[in-house]
């Protein structure tokens, strides 16, 4: 077992390979994509010695358990979580080396929603439009984890290139903060609307994914009756449907969309909010 790959053993909730994403390409229909806790994915890169290029894998709130074919290191960062290697407790936001044939798993998130997973010389997979990201509205990039599959392996970076860093997280407040541009269809909702949108108690709804954090709470009435033509969606959008209930645009989203959209969400933001976990509280604050 010396080639350069790992084996997925448990492929977990939905473990996706991620990247900084596809961008660029909204006119051909294609979102951005990438890690959604970019910060995150880049931290766990530095500790391995790649760029922040580098593609990882994403775990969603259950983890996932590899196999390596070849002695590898790697570091798990994004969500605190258990990490063990064999069974044998290791570090979390810390560079660990891996042998050859064993089991590196990954448990499930203790805060927050999605652990990031570097391997020295990133997970391989061919790119599609100058990304390794797999993207689940358009169906590029490679498939999500399943069990069995086998996914490759770059090239080890030279040796001395991997950083140690003190592993910061954010973490997810007990109430996440969004803050909110206003625009450019808030004129297709009421007064009383706009007022619940900006003190409303929402929380994060289960249904929530890499498309969109859907949130549950007051909805916001309209205005104005009808649908408006296809237009252009983009990254942090919150898009409000029939129901009257946010849905915040994640790395994932359509490119184009008919539901109006209330304002836009600073991407700063968008990290903190893929992290919040069904059940979390979300409140909009509106900025200039």
């Amino acid at each position: 077992m010396t080639d350069r790959a790992f084996v997925v053993v448990r492929a977990g909730a939905l473990t996706t390979v991620q990247d900084r994403g596809r961008s660029g390409h909204a006119h051909m229909g294609v979102p951005r994509s990438g890690a959604l806790d970019p910060d995150a994915a880049a931290l766990a890169n530095r500790l391995v010695g790649n760029g922040v290029e580098a593609a990882v894998l994403e775990t969603t709130l259950a983890g996932c358990a590899v196999r390596p074919r070849c002695a590898v290191t790697v570091a798990v960062g994004g969500a605190p979580c258990r990490v063990s290697v064999d069974g044998r407790p290791v570090a979390w936001g810390a560079a660990v080396r891996v042998e050859a044939g064993a089991v590196l798993e990954v448990g499930g998130a203790e805060r927050g929603v999605r652990s990031y997973v570097a391997f020295a010389g990133g997970v391989a997979a061919g790119p599609v439009l100058g990304s390794r990201s797999t993207d689940l509205l358009s169906g590029l990039g490679p498939a999500p984890l399943a069990d069995g599959m086998v996914l490759p392996l770059g090239a080890a970076p030279p040796p001395g290139t991997a950083r140690y860093e003190v592993a910061p997280w954010r973490g997810v407040p007990e109430e996440v903060v969004l803050r909110v541009r206003l625009g450019p269809r808030d004129d297709w909702f009421t007064a009383g609307a706009l007022r619940t949108f900006g003190t409303g108690a929402y929380r994060v709804s289960s249904a929530s994914n890499r498309v969109g954090l859907r949130l549950e709470g007051p909805p916001l009435e309209r205005a104005r009756a009808g649908e408006l033509p296809s237009e252009g969606m983009v990254l942090g959008a919150v898009q409000v449907p029939p129901d009257g209930r946010p849905v915040v645009f994640l790395a994932d989203h359509p490119t184009t969309g008919g539901y109006p959209v209330v304002g836009v969400v600073r991407e700063a933001d968008l990290a903190v909010a893929a992290q919040a976990a069904p059940g979390t509280r979300v409140r909009f604050v509106r900025v200039g």
